[in-house]
């Protein structure tokens, strides 16, 4: 029996060695398609949402042809942004906008409307200004925001800022009226960056910055080593 013992620890032995070598496999396969996921998936994503997004704007006209409503309503869209700024028609938009304006219901719906597609695609952006706001001094909790409105004049308010904070995942967000010393302009962070961080929760990174740190840093070397 003694001599039989070594022999069953043996065997123990090399089906835990084995045990191992299976779990080590199966560890590296699992890490691979991950890995493989976490680089396809918002690929395919992307061009899922892209190309349901067309899709949809062309079966708004519906013509057997693909891609023909599309380019219909990018040509019309883009008739009436010209035909807006032409002095022969510019009137008629405007007296078209001071009846929407006059309607109770309807004003409400288009100046929100109006305002916001002005916030992301006219002139005056208001998503342009990335600030922190001190929530509570005490705790030092902040929050990432955006100034919209930096005169609060109509609110009979002094020394005060409208911020607006996104909420992550989702399309809505928080409006706070906070004193000016409360608000920390971040001058180094875009603002596509921090919309990207704050919709993500904090995921994403600021890689523009990171890009000019690279490029400033690769500068510098190759300006202290002219010869590399």
């Amino acid at each position: 029996m003694s001599k039989l013992y070594p022999a069953k620890q043996t065997n123990i032995n090399s089906s835990k060695k084995k045990s191992k070598k299976k779990q080590s496999l199966g560890g590296i396969i699992i890490r691979y398609f991950f890995q493989g996921l976490l680089i396809l998936a918002p690929i395919v994503l992307t061009f899922y949402l892209i190309f349901f997004l067309l899709a949809f704007l062309d079966r708004l006209i519906p013509i057997p042809i693909p891609g023909v409503g599309l380019l219909i309503i990018l040509g019309f869209i883009t008739g009436i942004g010209f035909l807006s700024s032409t002095f022969l028609f510019k009137p008629f938009f405007q007296f078209l906008q001071q009846i929407l304006l006059r309607v109770p219901l309807v004003k409400i719906i288009y100046t929100a409307l109006q305002d916001l597609f002005s916030a992301f695609v006219s002139d005056k952006k208001k998503f342009e200004t990335p600030v922190l706001v001190y929530v509570n001094k005490e705790s030092g909790i902040k929050r990432l925001g955006f100034i919209t409105q930096d005169d609060m004049d109509d609110f009979e308010t002094v020394n005060e800022v409208a911020v607006y904070c996104p909420h992550s995942y989702n399309f809505s967000g928080d409006l706070f009226i906070v004193p000016k010393e409360n608000v920390t302009l971040l001058e180094n962070i875009s603002s596509t960056d921090a919309m990207k961080f704050i919709v993500s929760g904090g995921i994403a990174g600021l890689e523009s910055q990171r890009e000019e740190d690279n490029t400033e840093t690769d500068t510098k070397a190759a300006i202290s080593n002219p010869e590399k």
